[in-house]
């Protein structure tokens, strides 16, 4: 994954008033800390902040004390209705450093016939990687799965130089066979008990 420069500003305003100003004038107020390091305050320009924060795990790149410094997204917080962004912690993070992040788990091809469904036990596989190669996602292939089937952290291929932040037994899909049958089984048993009684 390719580093996502930002601008960056110091924030030396604190409070309420201080950040609906910033947000005014399109800026998010961020904090940065890890390593040790008192907290920096900062104000992000708000909509490359939004569109670098699109990409799971981005890995941004800051001015910081007059030297780039790389960072990642901790937490994001954002505002009920509108969905922008109202304030964002990140983390401070260097070249070689092993970091342990959720990446997003996406699937490809078609379940086996039959109306099964296909169940997301985890959306996201924790795993451990080089804060300056974080895999996007993972993708995992269903093709064929049958109710029943599922597929286990431990089976799903990982990028180079990632490894399982989770134990490889917890079940990350599962096929959940299709509950119109059921429903049938269950009329047909009630007809059949009519029928008896």
């Amino acid at each position: 994954m390719s580093e996502i420069r930002l601008a960056a500003e110091p924030r030396n305003e604190f409070g309420k008033g201080a950040a609906r100003r910033a947000r005014r004038a399109g800026l998010v107020p961020a904090v940065v800390y890890g390593h040790g390091h008192a907290p920096v305050h900062l104000n992000l320009p708000g909509h490359d902040l939004m569109l670098a924060l699109k990409t799971p795990n981005a890995l941004i790149s800051l001015p910081i004390d007059g030297k780039q410094e790389f960072v990642l997204p901790k937490a994001v917080q954002r505002e009920a209705i509108k969905r922008t962004i109202e304030h964002v912690d990140l983390i401070l993070v260097k070249r070689g450093e092993k970091v342990t992040v959720e990446v997003p788990v996406h699937t490809e091809g078609e379940l086996a016939p039959g109306g099964n469904l296909l169940e997301h036990v985890l959306n996201a596989l924790p795993i451990e990687a080089e804060a300056t190669h974080l895999p996007e996602s993972v993708t995992v292939s269903v093709e064929g799965l049958e109710a029943g089937a599922s597929i286990l952290a431990k089976d799903i291929t990982l990028p180079s130089g990632s490894s399982l932040a989770v134990d490889g037994d917890a079940v990350v899909l599962q096929v959940i066979g299709a509950q119109v049958e059921a429903v049938e089984e269950e009329a047909e048993e009630a007809a059949e008990a009519e029928v008896e009684a």
